[in-house]
């Protein structure tokens, strides 16, 4: 089998901005409507009680639960029942046609060379998984979710964390030395290293990230050449 290849989205597959200039604001401007009007919805209500054990606070109101939530929004917080709010959010906003995915040329020429090549494709974001589909459903080159076999968000650990990265290895069932991660965070790399995966940093130049070049380094995806065999 070909070498696994594993991608984070934000800053290595699609812009960063993108995140912070448009999906973050939209869902910061319509949460606390969300909340209130879809309160009782089986999701949301489970969301709700997550967000409680976040603050340890079981009995917390509802309008302190949503001053959590925009808190977290604004501190750009990991919080994984606040991503899944924000997921619901977004999936109305990409069905309203109020915006579609950035992802960058580069990305989707070369992930759709691995994926025609066999290598098996896989995601992890911090965005909850239901957000990652949605992202790729409704990007600007169309619907990209064909090319992936598997999504992981922070339901599985955190992405600084080398146990992610070997959890992942066995959902995959693949040895963690034949996978290659991807992303822009060196802090994400250095623990995929520590998993046993190769690694690769994006250092895109409309938004490099910090580096101290311990692991490769290309400024697009068009650079990795060939992987494996």
């Amino acid at each position: 089998m070909k070498p696994t290849i594993l991608t984070d989205i934000e800053g290595t597959t699609s812009r960063i901005d993108f995140v912070h200039q448009v999906l973050f604001p939209y869902a910061r401007a319509r949460i606390a409507n969300f909340v209130h009007a879809h309160r009782d919805q089986a999701d949301v209500a489970t969301a709700l009680a997550a967000v409680r054990t976040e603050l340890n606070a079981p009995e917390a109101t509802l309008d302190a639960q949503i001053e959590a939530l925009l808190r977290w929004i604004d501190e750009d917080r990991k919080v994984t029942p606040l991503k899944s709010l924000q997921g619901m959010i977004w999936a109305q906003g990409y069905a309203a046609g109020d915006f579609t995915a950035h992802v960058y040329a580069d990305a989707y020429d070369a992930l759709r060379r691995w994926h025609k090549d066999a290598h098996p494709l896989y995601v992890y974001s911090s965005g909850s998984i239901a957000a990652q589909k949605l992202f790729f459903r409704y990007s600007v080159f169309g619907d990209l979710t064909p090319l992936f076999r598997e999504y992981f968000d922070t339901t599985i650990g955190g992405k600084r964390e080398a146990g992610s990265y070997r959890l992942i290895a066995q959902r995959v069932q693949r040895p963690a030395g034949e996978i290659l991660f991807l992303s822009d965070i060196e802090a994400e790399l250095d623990a995929a290293r520590d998993s046993g995966m190769q690694t690769i940093q994006l250092l895109r130049v409309d938004a490099p990230p910090a580096s101290t070049g311990s692991h490769r380094t290309v400024a697009s995806m068009a650079d990795i050449g060939a992987i494996g065999s």
